[in-house]
């Protein structure tokens, strides 16, 4: 049976981070870092972490800090909610969260090149950061917005380092998104072919931002996701 934990991961700045972690029954095929969006490290986040490692991942999911007023970790229900200045909002930030998370699984037998990264939302502009600054094995972004104009002060917009890519990228848009216009993912898919690299985009006609409107999408979506882990975290 699939087990999933929370524990704590020591970050170099001598600080350290939570992270939710689910083990594989079996020898993992690699391992995946799954960056969460706005809603924070909650339930669905555990729910997500547990279903990868049923596919085969060893999973963990850093619980990453959130803007003023942000809900709290799903492990301290009673917090009060974040206090401003708490995002990471530099690509450094995140590469210190994510490096830290993706020493743990190295440390835990996986190698580098299977090491994925996937990411909702926020999770996907993180996710979409480290890659264009680090080469890992590959990268899934769902509804990752900041594409035209900076998520966060202190990160890029993506369309600006899209061609700095380094490693194999599935983009997943939904054309209903009230945050994210047609234009801007063409924007960024246009810019990604600079990537020397393996680069998707696919854009759901009828799905919003987190595609619970569109049942059909949201399982094409994931079957996609699947299918890019399985084709370059070998």
């Amino acid at each position: 049976m699939t087990q999933t934990r929370t524990e704590t991961i020591a970050l170099t700045d001598g600080s350290d981070i939570r992270v939710t972690v689910a083990e594989p029954e079996d020898p993992p095929r690699g391992g995946l870092v799954l960056l969460h969006d706005s809603s924070g490290a909650g339930e669905s986040l555990r729910k997500l972490v547990g279903v990868l490692a049923t596919e085969g991942w060893l999973t963990v999911a850093p619980h990453l800090p959130l803007a003023a007023g942000g809900p709290p970790d799903i492990d301290e229900p009673d917090a009060e909610p974040a206090a401003a200045g708490t995002v990471p909002t530099t690509a450094a930030d995140l590469l210190v969260d994510v490096d830290a998370v993706s020493v743990w699984l190295t440390d835990q037998g996986v190698q580098a090149d299977q090491i994925g990264l996937l990411g909702f939302g926020f999770g996907g502009v993180a996710a979409f950061t480290v890659a264009a600054t680090r080469s890992v094995g590959a990268v899934v972004t769902v509804s990752a917005g900041g594409i035209v104009e900076p998520a966060a002060p202190g990160l890029a917009p993506l369309a600006d380092i899209a061609s700095e890519l380094s490693s194999p990228w599935l983009g997943i848009y939904g054309d209903q998104d009230a945050e994210i216009s047609v234009e801007q993912v063409e924007k960024l898919r246009e810019s990604a072919a600079g990537a020397q690299i393996a680069v998707d985009v696919v854009r759901f006609e009828d799905a919003d931002h987190r595609f619970d409107n569109d049942q059909e999408a949201a399982a094409e979506a994931w079957q996609r996701t699947l299918n890019w882990f399985d084709a370059h975290l070998r």
